[in-house]
C-alpha cells in the first residue's frame, strides 16, 4: 500500500507541474488586470517548439529558452492588443488561442519524415528525466517528492518566490494595487501601462515553460493536442487559487491526483469505461470549482482583481 501511494504521489506531482507552472503565470497577468483566455494555445506553441529545439539542437536549455520566449511572444500581442489597442480581452485571448493550437499543429505535422495518429514517430530528443536524491527519495510517501525532474524541483523554489514577490514586495504591492484600481495606482505614480505590459509577458512565459513541461519531462515527445484541455483547466485554477501562487499548488495536485488514479485504474483492467475515466480529472475540477465559487459567494471571500478584464487609459482618470 505505502509503495502504491508513492507512485500515485509521485506521478501527481509530475502531471500537476505543467499546470503549476501555467497556472503561476496566469495569477500574475490577471492580477495586472489583464485576462488571458490563450492559455490552451501558447501551452501548445510552448510545447512543440521545446520538443523542436531540444530534437534539433539536443540542448534542453535552448528548448526551455525557446518555449519561454514563445509564450513571452504571445503574450505580448495579447498585451498590444487589450493595453494599447483596448481591444476585447475575451476575444484577444480566444484568437490567441485558436492561432497557437492552428499553428502548433502546422508545425507538429512537419516536425518529422513519418506520423501516426498525430505522434511522433522515430523522433527521440533529450528529456528531462526522473533525479532521485539519495537517501530522501527512500522515506515512505514523502520519498515522491524527491523522485522527479528538475522542472518540478524548480518549482519548489519558485512558488514561494512567486507568492513572496506578489505580497512581501514593493513590486509586489504595485502589481495587486494595478489590478484592484489602476486610477487609484497611476495617481501613485505607478505606470499602469507598464506594469501590465510586463507581468502579461512575463505570466506568458510561464506558460511556454508549463508547456515545455509537458513535451520534455511528463510526456516526453510531441503528438497533436499534447496539452489535453490542461489550458482551459488553467483558468479554472487561477479561481479555486483565488489568485494566489502558493494556492494554486493545491489545485494542480487534485487535478493531478485524479489524473494519476485514472491511468492506475485503467492500468489494473476495471471495468470502468475508459472515457469515462478520462473525463473524471475535469469532471472533478468542474466540481471543485463550483463549490469553491458557492463558498466564496456565502463567505464574501471573492479574490478577484477589481479591474480584471477592464481597459484603462490614463485620461480616462
Amino acid at each position: 500500500m505505502i509503495a502504491l501511494l508513492t507512485s500515485i504521489l509521485t506521478i501527481t506531482l509530475r502531471a500537476g507541474s505543467s499546470l503549476i507552472y501555467a497556472t503561476v503565470g496566469e495569477i500574475y497577468t490577471e492580477r495586472g488586470g489583464i485576462l488571458n483566455l490563450g492559455l490552451e494555445g501558447m501551452m501548445l506553441m510552448g510545447a512543440v517548439t521545446a520538443f523542436a529545439t531540444a530534437y534539433y539542437t539536443r540542448s534542453l536549455v535552448l528548448a526551455l529558452f525557446v518555449a519561454g520566449l514563445v509564450g513571452g511572444t504571445l503574450a505580448a500581442i495579447h498585451a498590444f492588443l487589450t493595453v494599447t489597442m483596448r481591444a476585447n480581452q475575451v476575444v484577444s485571448g480566444l484568437s490567441i488561442t485558436l492561432f497557437g493550437s492552428g499553428m502548433a499543429s502546422f508545425l507538429g505535422q512537419r516536425l518529422g519524415p513519418a506520423s501516426n495518429n498525430g505522434y511522433l514517430v522515430g523522433m527521440v530528443g533529450p528529456k528531462f528525466s526522473i533525479v532521485e536524491i539519495p537517501y530522501l527519495s527512500q522515506i515512505p510517501v514523502l520519498g515522491a517528492l524527491f523522485k522527479q525532474d528538475i522542472l518540478t524541483y524548480a518549482l519548489y523554489l519558485l512558488v514561494p518566490f512567486a507568492w513572496f514577490y506578489l505580497y512581501k514586495t514593493r513590486e509586489g504591492l504595485s502589481l495587486r494595487a494595478v489590478g484592484e484600481h489602476p486610477q487609484t495606482a497611476d495617481a501613485m505614480g505607478i505606470n499602469v501601462t507598464r506594469v501590465r505590459y510586463v507581468y502579461t509577458i512575463l505570466g506568458g512565459v510561464w506558460v511556454g515553460l508549463g508547456g515545455a513541461h509537458l513535451s520534455l519531462a511528463y510526456t516526453p515527445g510531441w503528438a497533436e493536442n499534447l496539452t489535453g484541455g490542461r489550458g482551459w483547466i488553467v483558468i479554472a485554477l487561477v479561481i479555486f487559487a483565488m489568485w494566489n501562487p502558493a494556492r494554486a499548488i493545491l489545485g494542480a495536485i487534485l487535478f493531478g491526483g485524479i489524473n494519476a488514479v485514472q491511468f492506475r485504474l485503467q492500468a489494473a483492467g476495471t471495468t470502468i469505461p475508459a472515457a469515462f475515466l478520462n473525463m473524471l480529472p475535469y469532471l472533478m475540477t468542474i466540481m471543485v470549482l463550483v463549490l469553491m465559487t458557492w463558498w466564496e459567494a456565502l463567505s464574501h471571500r471573492i479574490g478577484a482583481p477589481s479591474a480584471l478584464g477592464k481597459a484603462y487609459m490614463r485620461e480616462e482618470k
